[in-house]
């Protein structure tokens, strides 16, 4: 809304007021004098005769009424379901049949934030949003891949604190039990987002160098014949790693590096860890190590086959690859 003092808004419906009832101006050669037609003028004196200087001031253009407003119950089906899954409103409208801007508006119109903005565990809002500056996608499969190492703890057998409450596992603390880490090593293709993922206890160049070759012999399987680009950050492994450059060479393919400090460069796998975090290795409660990475090869394969991806019109990464 327009500051008070703007001459177009209050200011100048005073002026336009006082010209007519006080000084004895023609409409007409007021609304000539403002630039506006003698249609406007009439209206605000209209409105001015009415309710006074209150009228003059700016109104909703909401109608009172919406008879084709979404039904309160389907908005509560909206809400309820992104409570329960966390998905955006692509999926969403698929689940409940509706289509995507009426979910998008249902959950703005309630105050939920988007899912980039939210704990992927408890659903609240932990930081503000961020509008990347320079989206991009290669034009064909393999032209450029993403490969990264997120760390996770591991869980201890018979279940760490989701199973059992934080108060339960509280005396693990005080006898300083290091279970250590999975280190999940995964590679993301830039145009199709066909994703693969392994599991190691650590992410030597050794290990990166492992993870890469059979990364690529599972793209060729999925018909990624040639990997012309690996982007990676900066760590030691990727950058100074005799292995790892040598499995580079051995595929084909040109190392990238991100910019310092800029992990969004790498975003796309940067994204796919965090939808691993939310939707496999958070999403249920496991009573053991073994069971998380059992279950990793089950989701990878619906990830990549059944997941409605939102950059890709809702259908899987296989959609863009030739059938094998």
């Amino acid at each position: 809304m327009p500051h008070a003092n703007a001459r177009p808004t209050i200011h100048g419906r005073l002026l336009l007021v006082q010209r007519v009832r006080e000084q004895g101006w023609a409409v007409a050669h007021v609304a000539k004098a403002m630039g506006i037609s003698r249609q406007c003028a009439h209206r605000w004196l209209n409105r001015y005769d009415r309710h006074g200087v209150a009228g003059l001031g700016e109104r909703s253009s909401r109608p009172h009424t919406c008879p084709h407003r979404t039904p309160a119950q389907v908005e509560q089906q909206i809400l309820d379901c992104r409570h329960r899954h966390r998905r955006g409103q692509d999926w969403i409208a698929g689940e409940l049949a509706l289509a995507p801007r009426t979910v998008g508006r249902v959950l703005r119109r309630a105050g939920v934030g988007y899912l980039r903005c939210l704990d992927p565990m408890t659903g609240e809002v932990i930081r503000s949003s961020k509008a990347t500056a320079v989206r991009y996608e290669r034009d064909r499969p393999g032209e450029l891949v993403h490969v990264d190492v997120k760390k996770l703890g591991k869980i201890p057998d018979g279940g760490g604190w989701r199973a059992h409450g934080r108060a339960a596992s509280g005396h693990q603390r005080d006898k300083k039990v290091k279970i250590g880490y999975d280190y999940v090593h995964s590679m993301v293709d830039d145009h199709s987002r066909l994703a693969y993922s392994e599991i190691h206890d650590d992410e030597t160049s050794a290990t990166c160098a492992g993870f890469l070759t059979r990364a690529a012999a599972y793209f060729t399987a999925h018909s990624i014949t040639r990997i012309e680009r690996v982007m990676t950050d900066n760590a030691l492994a990727y950058r100074h790693g005799r292995a790892f450059i040598d499995a580079v060479a051995a595929i084909g393919a040109v190392r990238k590096f991100i910019k310092p400090h800029c992990p969004w460069q790498n975003g796309k796998v940067e994204r796919f860890n965090r939808t691993l975090q939310a939707e496999w290795a958070y999403r249920y409660v496991f009573t053991s190590n073994q069971a998380r990475r059992d279950a990793l090869a089950p989701w990878l394969q619906s990830y990549n086959t059944e997941r409605r991806h939102s950059a890709l019109g809702g259908l899987p990464p296989t959609s863009r690859l030739s059938p094998t």
